[in-house]
């Protein structure tokens, strides 16, 4: 396989743009049943708070080494402070558009003996009025950009992605898109699409077998106008579909510890190593060795150049 092209990713620039959130880990230890209710006891020890969503996406694009711009709908709030802080820390640059009728959205893990005991979700749509704010600024942003990842996470922020997918075809700068339902004719013109294999079934229905599958990707690629579709299958790996054919990696071996945040990382590195001069096949092979890599930590996390390497 080539070499990570670490030296050609220090010179991109990248453009996410997409549901920016916030993972908050609430680690306490766990030593009795309540006698309210048939549930843990938690006794809080230390709180950490991550980026998530289309903000660990950049992240990651970060930690590769390139240069990360970030762009989405917070709410004007303590939670979009918060991943103002981290994203800074991260060396990303941020240009968030603020709603005042909605919370940033904000995953509440918690844990004990560092397994997950419930997770409390706050989050809503933004209004009409972010979005074509949203839309303005990316306009601006696309241009100083090369290349364009759209991470979808169905909380609304991607409500208008076929404007944001035009602008980037304009200025025939490269998109990539992590989707999300079963309306795949929204990414009409996009470079490649990432579902995983739930998110595939969703969009082209059950597969038999693998002709079959390749039968519906490529049909599925072509009607979209795509250069590629690729499909996280977990345990079997991942598997890209272009106009040269069919290309498999095998899941790499390794003891899986958590999976969240993994399809953002897999995008990241697909996308950067992509940029920076390979081919599709091997984009896919450090993309499957980065993603083998960050499902052994804990709780969203990323992956280093330096790891790769």
């Amino acid at each position: 396989m080539i070499a990570f092209p670490a030296e050609k990713i220090r010179h991109l620039k990248v453009l996410v743009i997409g549901d920016i959130m916030l993972d908050r880990y609430w680690f306490g230890d766990v030593d009795r049943i309540s006698p309210e209710a048939p549930v843990p006891v938690v006794k809080m020890g230390r709180q950490e708070d991550r980026l998530g969503g289309a903000a660990n996406v950049a992240r990651n694009v970060a930690a590769l080494g390139a240069k990360a711009c970030l762009l989405g709908v917070v709410g004007d709030d303590a939670t979009a402070d918060a991943i103002e802080e981290r994203a800074r820390e991260a060396s990303i640059t941020t240009s968030m558009v603020r709603d005042t009728q909605m919370p940033t959205t904000l995953k509440l893990r918690v844990l004990g003996r560092q397994q997950q005991l419930m997770r409390v979700d706050f989050e809503e749509r933004p209004g009409t009025a972010s979005l074509r704010l949203l839309q303005q600024e990316a306009e601006s942003l696309i241009a100083e950009h090369d290349l364009v990842i759209l991470s979808d996470y169905a909380k609304g922020c991607l409500a208008q992605v076929e404007g944001l997918i035009a602008l980037a075809r304009k200025r025939g700068i490269p998109v990539l898109v992590d989707p999300k339902g079963d309306k795949y004719e929204r990414y009409t013109g996009a470079t490649i699409l990432t579902p995983n294999r739930l998110e595939m079934s969703q969009a082209v229905g059950v597969w038999h077998s693998e002709d079959e599958l390749e039968e519906r990707a490529q049909a599925l690629r072509s009607a979209l106008n795509l250069e590629a579709i690729l499909i996280t299958r977990s345990e079997q790996g991942m598997t890209i579909f272009t106009a040269d054919g069919r290309f498999h990696a095998d899941a790499q071996a390794q003891e899986v510890f958590d999976v969240s945040g993994a399809g953002d990382t897999v995008l990241a590195t697909l996308a950067v190593t992509k940029a920076a001069g390979l081919s599709w096949s091997d984009a896919m092979s450090w993309a499957n060795i980065a993603g083998g890599i960050v499902v052994g930590k804990l709780g969203t996390s990323i992956v280093t150049s330096g790891e790769l390497q």
